[in-house]
């Protein structure tokens, strides 16, 4: 019992790990791609996409992302 829980644990957070990876190459090839170059914020927030890894893509994700599609519809 205890290693079928071991599993499914292992299988789970394999599953979350990947969903994470993909959401951080999407947010960061979302950013490079539409981010206006214009000022600082394009490079920023490349920056918090890399170095804060899964927490800076969710932050883009939640926080620019709608900012940036309502003021450019991309």
């Amino acid at each position: 019992m205890m290693s079928l829980l071991g599993l499914l644990f292992f299988l789970i957070s394999m599953a979350l790990s990947l969903l994470l990876f993909v959401l951080w190459i999407w947010m960061l090839i979302d950013c490079v791609k539409y981010e206006p170059s214009t000022g600082n914020d394009k490079i920023i927030w490349v920056l918090v996409i890399v170095l804060l890894n899964g927490i800076g893509a969710l932050l883009y994700y939640f926080i620019r992302r709608p900012e940036r599609i309502k003021q450019m519809g991309q």
